[in-house]
């Protein structure tokens, strides 16, 4: 169909008068229908279903000008869709909309014979072919930008919450940014970090999205520099939590921070966290993942206070405040390399008074004195603890 000039009449003027007659008409009747087949659209709040007829109403009235100027590049997203307020494409799905889309379609379809001109019904049933095409793209192109613009800016509030567990300044906002991005506040919360693959952070994101949704895990994450930080939620078991998400992280050491009760208090598990990722060069043989509190030692020597304070509060005073026959039998059996006999010798004890020592040692403090990397942390507690009551006024 050629484009007429200016001074040319339109090959269909006829059809044109008629359809720009019937827009009203039309529009009524795909509101009627959608009413009466959609039942989405009969529980839409009046507002809503206000700017649905207002759509229905401009993608017939740019129908009608694309009718008339078939040739010239249009806008049809915009002409259509730039009716309704941006918030509707949250209020409406992608499905809802293509059926309303269907709907004005075929309402505008079984009206041809009605709206065209004598022998134009053909022309104007091919137009309105070619014009539901246009309309189906512009669709797809307007959910597209509306979800282009929903991933960034979650993105953003994402990274945003992220950063403030990490920098100790998490408050009521990151709660609020945490909320709005599907955080339902789970009970346990535990942080874990690692080497960010190189690539598309966009692609780690989404693979650690993936690995949460199958370990039925609730996540905030991103990439921080060079780190990947994972905000794990919906799980008592860090350990179990890390090594479900595992999988995107680079080559390197893991460490998952403790449990802690909720997003404010995150920031302690992420710091643990942090620690114990700085103090992983000193244990080249730690399991990865790894947990934080398993680190203590190397993160006491690499300058932690919070392992320090750890250590002497969690193994040191309990022991001393069991009596002080464990506290010696375990720095003399440390002392004697673990040798029960020569820890008997050195105590003026039976064998069996040291061993029932020690496992009183290891039901105080968790920590059992004869596996080897227990025994460290039990000695670098001892050493600690000492300096501690050194330290302390008389």
């Amino acid at each position: 169909m050629p484009e007429p000039s200016a001074h040319t009449p339109h090959p269909h003027s006829a059809t044109l008068r008629r359809l720009e007659k019937s827009s009203g008409t039309l529009a009524a009747a795909a509101i009627a229908r959608m009413d009466a087949q959609l039942p989405w659209y009969r529980a839409m709040p009046p507002e809503n279903r206000s700017w649905i007829g207002l759509v229905a109403q401009a993608g017939i009235a740019a129908f009608t000008e694309w009718f008339r100027h078939p040739e010239t590049p249009q806008a049809i997203s915009t002409d259509v869709f730039g009716t309704a307020p941006r918030e509707l494409t949250r209020a409406i799905t992608l499905r809802q909309t293509v059926e309303m889309v269907r709907t004005t379609i075929e309402v505008m379809e079984s009206a041809i014979d009605d709206v065209a001109a004598p022998g134009d019904e053909s022309v104007l049933r091919e137009a309105l072919l070619v014009y539901a095409r246009e309309i189906a793209f512009a669709t797809a192109q307007v959910y597209a930008q509306a979800a282009e613009a929903r991933g960034a800016w979650d993105a953003r509030l994402e990274s945003l919450v992220v950063n403030a567990v990490l920098s100790g300044e998490a408050d009521e906002g990151a709660l609020s940014r945490a909320a709005a991005l599907g955080w339902n506040a789970p009970a346990n919360v535990s942080v874990v970090l690692g080497t960010a693959p190189n690539g598309d952070s966009e692609l780690t994101v989404e693979a650690i999205r993936r690995a949460a949704r199958h370990a039925k895990l609730q996540v905030l994450t991103g990439v921080l520099g060079d780190r990947l930080v994972v905000i794990a939620g919906g799980s008592d078991n860090p350990l179990q939590a890390a090594k479900a998400l595992i999988g995107p992280f680079a080559a390197g050491p893991v460490v998952a921070g403790p449990v802690v009760a909720d997003l404010l208090s995150a920031t302690r598990s992420a710091q643990s966290a942090a620690a114990g990722l700085k103090a992983c060069a000193a244990w080249p043989d730690a399991p990865r993942p790894v947990l934080a509190d398993d680190l203590l030692p190397e993160r006491a020597m690499a300058g932690d206070a919070t392992a320090r304070d750890q250590l002497v509060e969690e193994i040191y005073r309990p022991l001393e405040e069991a009596g002080s026959a464990l506290l010696e039998t375990l720095s003399v059996y440390l002392e004697q390399a673990s040798s029960l006999e020569g820890a008997a010798r050195m105590l003026f004890v039976h064998p069996n008074t040291v061993r029932y020592r020690l496992r009183r040692v290891t039901d105080v403090t968790g920590w059992s004195p004869s596996d080897v990397r227990s025994a460290f942390t039990l000695r670098v507690a001892l050493i600690l603890g000492r300096l501690a009551d050194a330290e302390s006024p008389l």
